[in-house]
């Protein structure tokens, strides 16, 4: 597709239109509904969660491998 910059103005709304037809279908819900749901699921998880409880060492794939020195 072409950069937003490069869309004349017509495009650029068609493209707002698709969009928010897209999102009308949305199934809409109270955030005092969603919000304690999403809270206890937090919750539920929150001991698998890694950057809640870290990661072990020997797990862990970004840990360095070995320092280097310069001379």
């Amino acid at each position: 597709g072409k950069m937003a910059q490069d869309m004349t103005e017509k495009e650029l709304l068609k493209m707002e239109l698709d969009q928010l037809k897209k999102e009308v279908k949305n199934e809409r819900q109270m955030i005092s509904k969603t919000g304690k749901e999403l809270k206890e699921y937090i919750e539920s998880m929150a001991g698998e969660d890694p950057l809640l409880k870290g990661v072990p060492e020997d797990k862990n794939p970004f840990k360095e491998k070995g320092g280097c020195t310069i001379s």
